[in-house]
């Protein structure tokens, strides 16, 4: 059951690409954005599990809603492959949700994580997180751009952090490639003033029960998986075309508001303000 009602806004004739869209945060968006109309390419380096989500996810929203594409984002001639695969599938692509990423656990790590100091983190693993997060949400993004250029108007969006995990020990390599993240939304917001063309980002607020190889802590209260969700639908639809460079938190949405004054409500002030010259 969802934590949250969905605003009432229709996504009839979106198509969405959705990175790691195959599970936690990013199916449960794509799952949501597929309720309201929208047609969703769940995008992911596994080939089953992206399968297994576009199959679930058809299930859950009506046949033909999710189309799966392997994608390694570390490759940028399959991410352009995968715009391409949304364009011949649904005849147009106009969302990308930049959501894949190396997080603090997984496969490769130990019990509690990469959440060390640096100079105790395996260097391996400190490369392929600045890769993964960094360069291949670029690769992505730069493969959706040369579409959205040509019709004249596409949103992306990426997936963020909380601010403390800039700042706070034991949080480099992540915190370290979010505020990349974060520098590249705010940069390319810039590059794409006025083309009909946004960057946003968007955050859970904390820290979300959407990983698996989570250790269970009794004492720690996880945010909801659908904690983005009603921003998600927002930020995929038309009453987000005015929004370029922003930030919004998932845990600051207010169900009982009005969807633009909720979206409002949830906006938060970007990480790095512009210095104005003196």
């Amino acid at each position: 059951m969802p934590t949250f009602p969905l605003p009432n806004i229709s996504l009839d004739g979106r198509v969405v690409i959705m990175t790691g869209g195959d599970r936690g945060l990013g199916f449960s968006m794509a799952t949501a954005m597929a309720e309201r109309g929208a047609k969703v390419v769940l995008a992911s380096v596994d080939a089953e599990g992206c399968v297994r989500a576009a199959d679930e996810l058809n299930k859950i929203a009506g046949a033909g809603h999710a189309l799966a594409v392997t994608t390694d984002i570390l490759d940028l001639e399959k991410c352009r492959n995968t715009v391409r695969q949304a364009v011949k599938a649904f005849g147009r692509c106009d969302v990308l949700y930049n959501n894949a990423r190396r997080l603090m656990r997984g496969p490769g790590l130990p019990p509690q994580g990469n959440s060390l100091p640096f100079f105790e983190t395996d260097p391996a693993i400190y490369r392929q997180t600045v890769e993964v997060n960094v360069i291949g949400t670029f690769f992505m993004a730069r493969a959706a751009v040369e579409h959205f250029r040509e019709v004249g108007t596409g949103k992306i969006i990426n997936v963020s952090t909380s601010r403390r995990n800039f700042s706070g020990a034991r949080n480099s390599p992540y915190g370290v490639t979010k505020a990349a993240v974060e520098s590249e939304t705010l940069i390319w917001a810039r590059d794409m003033d006025g083309t009909g063309i946004t960057v946003n980002a968007v955050l859970p607020g904390g820290s979300a029960d959407a990983d698996p190889n989570r250790p269970k802590d009794p004492d720690k209260v996880l945010l909801p998986v659908d904690i983005m969700d009603p921003l998600a639908v927002w930020l995929a639809s038309e009453h987000s075309d005015s929004a370029n460079g922003c930030r919004y938190v998932g845990k600051l949405w207010d169900p009982e508001l009005d969807p633009d004054a909720a979206a409002e409500g949830a906006r938060e002030e970007p990480v790095f303000m512009e210095q104005q010259a003196s």
